[in-house]
């Protein structure tokens, strides 16, 4: 009898683990990067005027920040984009809504995964991972929404991404600005106080999407 209750236990603990660990791979498949025809223009990525905002949440607030990106291309033809890739600087880490001494060198440290070697990879671990990318994968627009799909690594880790953006070719000038869209962060592995990973957290979670939104300036 005692053998059948450490099977039942063992199993059940089993079957609560995959549970945790599944959810990374419930989101579709990765598809190919595109590829530009020989015929596209390329632009280059202006740094100084492209960003990204996020937002993360938690039962006791919000915090919202930046992220810049190092480098990265569109490429366009007939005007259209058929393909781009970027690199996200992501020691660029900053808090916003937080002072300087007023705990906002302590966020973003933590967000980079900076301080004890034990806690480097509860968010991005930027000592280990300090770039991340986004490769479009495909633009297509319906009913005059245009979506931007792309496999986004983070930590090492790939994962499909789609947003609605509004891309505007102005000269020699291309803009592509989304709406804000949400990303599941423990699909990258960034799991700290996540209710979805760690049991009996109650109020002491951080929530597992953070928003996003993204602004590219490009030229050629």
């Amino acid at each position: 009898m005692k053998k059948i209750i450490l099977c039942l236990v063992v199993l059940t603990t089993l079957s609560l683990t995959s549970c945790k660990n599944d959810k990374a791979e419930a989101i579709e498949p990765l598809e190919n990067a595109a590829i530009a025809a020989e015929t596209a223009t390329t632009y280059k990525v202006d740094t100084t005027k492209s960003t990204i905002e996020w937002v993360g949440s938690k039962p006791a607030g919000k915090h919202n920040g930046t992220i810049a990106l190092s480098n990265g291309e569109l490429s366009l033809n007939n005007g259209k984009v058929e393909s781009g890739k970027f690199t996200i600087d992501m020691n660029s880490i900053t808090v916003l809504d937080l002072k300087a001494g007023d705990g906002k060198e302590d966020l973003e440290g933590h967000l980079k995964g900076l301080g004890k070697v034990e806690d480097a990879d509860h968010f991005f671990n930027t000592k280990k991972f300090p770039e991340g990318t986004f490769e479009i994968t495909s633009v297509a627009t319906v009913d005059a929404v245009t979506t931007v799909s792309g496999n986004l690594t983070l930590k090492g880790i790939t994962k499909p991404v789609s947003f609605p953006a509004m891309i505007l070719v102005d000269g020699n000038t291309v803009t592509l600005n989304s709406e804000t869209f949400k990303i599941d962060r423990t699909h990258w592995n960034v799991n700290y106080a996540s209710k979805s990973v760690f049991d009996n957290l109650k109020d002491k979670f951080v929530d597992d999407e953070i928003e996003l939104k993204v602004s590219i300036t490009a030229t050629n």
